[in-house]
């Protein structure tokens, strides 16, 4: 392949970055910390479902605990991925309550070569640590960073859109909220 030599992609690629970081830095003044997609994924599970956020945001397995409704007082690990693609991170040395996983959507194509990879919420997931860590170990699963849960799993513990066993009702607000973050049609 042969590259422009007027540097025309570079100039453009620069202009890109510089756009990039002045969201960083508006992200950054909302939500409190460095604009990486972990640290955004926690600030929108705080507002959406009422948790009080950890001081630091490296405490060792949970970051916050929900304030109110049916989970209220209980651990919660929040994760957002751009993609569904079925692995969830877990420290099995230190669980919390639940895991509040964020994700888009289903990826259609074999490889990820030249395709973007927007931030957006499809769905999320519910998964009570604890249960889940001991059906994957009953399982066989090695348990870990990208442990691969299986799709029925994630179908059961889907709580928006709903499924059939969805282990917490949403609020209209709440699924109202979400809905501002699905940018897939």
């Amino acid at each position: 392949m042969r590259y422009p030599t007027d540097g025309s992609d570079l100039q453009r690629l620069a202009e890109l970055i510089h756009a990039r970081n002045a969201n960083e830095a508006a992200i950054t003044g909302i939500i409190g910390r460095p604009a990486l997609l972990g640290h955004i994924g926690e600030f929108i599970a705080s507002r959406i479902f009422d948790i009080e956020l950890e001081k630091s945001a490296t405490n060792p397995g949970s970051d916050g605990q929900f304030r109110s409704g049916p989970l209220a007082d209980t651990s919660v690990n929040v994760k957002w991925y751009p993609k569904r693609d079925g692995l969830l991170d877990i420290n099995p040395k230190h669980l919390p309550d639940y895991y509040l996983v964020l994700a888009g959507p289903e990826p259609r194509a074999a490889t990820s070569t030249g395709k973007p990879r927007p931030w957006g919420i499809k769905n999320v997931f519910l998964f009570e640590a604890a249960r889940l860590v001991a059906r994957l170990r009953r399982l066989g699963v090695k348990v870990g960073i990208a442990t691969y849960v299986r799709v029925h799993e994630w179908e059961q513990a889907r709580i928006y859109p709903a499924s059939p066993s969805a282990p917490l009702e949403l609020t209209k607000d709440q699924r109202d909220a979400l809905r501002r973050f699905d940018l897939f049609g």
